[in-house]
């Protein structure tokens, strides 16, 4: 059964751990470094161990690729073309604008849009293939005209490998785990690294993203995904249905309901018991319910909205369209009653990769700027530069940088 608990105010929340990677490092820093010093080797060794490569080579054949996707049914093929489509559509409309103009006279300044080298997607393979995870990630990176892009995951389903085809993408690698991350972040023999890695992943995955920030570029480090539904009124099937729909991720995602009625929190809490009857899932979403999930009833909105912004939730269900000018920290929003998460997860447009564990207080979900690099342009002529030279040359000396300084003045003297 989900607990009902009623708080005063955000403070009384309880805290959920974004889980502690930390405890996973000494087993992942050993495979990042042996994949950086022996390179294929260790990849294979791990890949063989970890994800039950047998004898199959890393990289799947495009004759491979090419089967998958002529066995994929018509309605997963007409699927996947319908997603392609609406993410390339809002993708293209979020990517940044280059813009070069005169702020005054004679200080020409903007921007340029040069997309990333090579981009690695890791998709998750485990309980649940996750083609979706192909789409919501590289679609981005074409959308961003990234020239290369591959994908890595422990054992590609039919269809994650008939979606790559069907996408264009020809680079698909039978790995998983830290030995992936490390491959694409350092490079081997049958991986060329790239410059960044996108896509969620175990604890494993995360650790390594995390310890390798830096050395390539990371979307965020992916903590157990959450649902928070805002709703003061509504049907209880259709937010029990919805919460369900998280919690059957993973036994650590969390469901969680903010609401002012406590008539609607037992509704609800009646509604997802009787669902669980006879959802495929339970095993899995009961233990996400009763563990991590939680139903909070507050005495009014703005407490209620105050509760939002302090989980920062990963996915947020905003029953109430008025209420979306106060929300300040959500991966992404749903509003309004008819708009289900999962319709966010596989066609509606927008990435389904979003930070978890609170990470939305700082970013929101995936987008084409994560696959692009904005480069100031600047250019002035010799009357700007010098009416910015009293301001410049103060400054460089004040930090006793006098070839900064003189650099300036030597362009004015005969």
């Amino acid at each position: 059964m989900i607990k009902i608990l009623s708080i005063q105010n955000a403070r009384d929340l309880p805290i959920r751990g974004s889980g502690d990677l930390a405890q996973y490092e000494n087993v992942v820093a050993p495979i990042l470094r042996a994949v950086r010093e022996e390179r294929d080797a260790a990849l294979l060794r791990y890949a063989r161990e970890f994800d039950g490569l047998a004898e199959a080579p890393l990289l799947v054949s495009e004759g491979e690729l090419a089967d998958a996707a002529k066995r994929l049914s018509p309605e997963i093929c007409q699927a996947i073309g319908t997603a392609a489509s609406n993410i390339r559509e809002f993708a293209t409309a979020q990517m940044p604008r280059e813009l070069f103009r005169e702020f005054s006279p004679g200080r020409k300044l903007g921007w340029i849009v040069r997309p990333l080298e090579a981009v690695g997607c890791y998709i998750p393979s485990g309980r649940y293939p996750l083609p979706s995870t192909v789409l919501m990630t590289a679609v981005l990176a074409q959308a961003a005209e990234v020239p290369r892009v591959c994908i890595t995951s422990p054992k590609p389903s039919l269809e994650i490998l008939g979606c790559a085809h069907l996408l264009g993408i020809r680079e698909v690698y039978r790995v998983g785990g830290a030995q992936a991350i490390a491959a694409m972040a350092y490079g081997t023999e049958t991986i060329a690294r790239v410059s960044r890695i996108v896509g969620p992943g175990n604890v494993y995955v995360s650790t390594a993203k995390k310890l390798l920030a830096g050395e390539v570029g990371i979307d965020f480090v992916a903590g157990p995904t959450e649902i928070a539904i805002l709703a003061e009124e509504g049907d209880p099937r259709v937010i029990a249905a919805d919460m369900l729909a998280q919690a059957e991720h993973d036994v650590t995602a969390s469901a969680m309901l903010i609401t002012t009625s406590r008539r609607l929190a037992e509704a609800v809490s009646t509604e997802i018991e009787k669902q669980l009857q006879t959802l495929p899932t339970a095993d899995v979403a009961r233990q996400s319910i009763e563990r991590d999930s939680a139903i909070f009833v507050v005495p009014n909105t703005e407490i209620a909205v105050d509760v939002v912004n302090a989980i920062a939730p990963e996915h947020l269900s905003l029953h109430d369209a008025a209420l979306l000018p106060k929300i300040q920290n959500a991966g992404a929003v749903f509003l309004g009653a008819g708009s289900p998460e999962a319709a966010g997860d596989y066609a509606a447009g927008p990435s389904h990769v979003l930070p978890t564990s609170g990470v939305a207080r700082l970013r929101g979900g995936l987008t084409p700027a994560d696959f692009v690099k904005i480069i100031s342009v600047q250019q002035l002529s010799p009357s700007a530069l010098q009416e910015l030279s009293p301001a410049i040359t103060a400054l460089a000396r004040a930090e006793g940088l006098e070839a900064h300084a003189r650099s300036v003045e030597v362009r004015f003297v005969q």
